[in-house]
């Protein structure tokens, strides 16, 4: 992906700016889908075919994460190494997500859908937050 296509995704080119900005995004989605699971596990769980239980678990489970990426992103100079880890998180929940989808799930086909869908946002995010950093770190130079 190009610094231009990056910028442009990220509506600045200030590199800065740009990993506050894919971070906070992050966690924004995130959180929505962690409220989500937390206020409608029975009805979601029922339509993605996971059990409630489950989804309060994975509910609570993200918005904490949610709540530490927006930490991440109100800092003025994110640091590398908190960067870094939520980028190898974000990585790290995709893979998981095929693999569990591939070994031990047995979702509805809408959750089969859900899943594959939410771990390419998930390794999106990844992505964008890595250049976003690499950028900065080029910039710094």
């Amino acid at each position: 992906m190009s610094t231009t296509t990056t910028a442009a995704l990220a509506r600045t080119a200030e590199p800065q700016a740009m990993l506050r900005r894919f971070l906070a995004l992050d966690a924004a989605v995130t959180g929505a889908n962690a409220l989500a699971y937390l206020a409608l596990s029975g009805p979601l769980g029922r339509f993605l075919g996971a059990g409630s239980r489950t989804l309060l678990a994975l509910g609570a489970f993200l918005a904490a994460y949610a709540v530490a990426v927006a930490l991440l992103a109100a800092r003025r100079r994110p640091p590398a190494l908190g960067v870094r880890a939520v980028v190898e998180a974000n990585l790290a929940w995709a893979a998981v997500s095929v693999a569990a989808l591939a070994l031990w799930l047995t979702p509805t086909p809408a959750g089969a859908v859900w899943t594959v869908l939410q771990a390419l946002v998930v390794a999106g995010f990844a992505l964008l937050q890595h250049l976003a950093l690499r950028q900065r770190q080029a910039t710094a130079d």
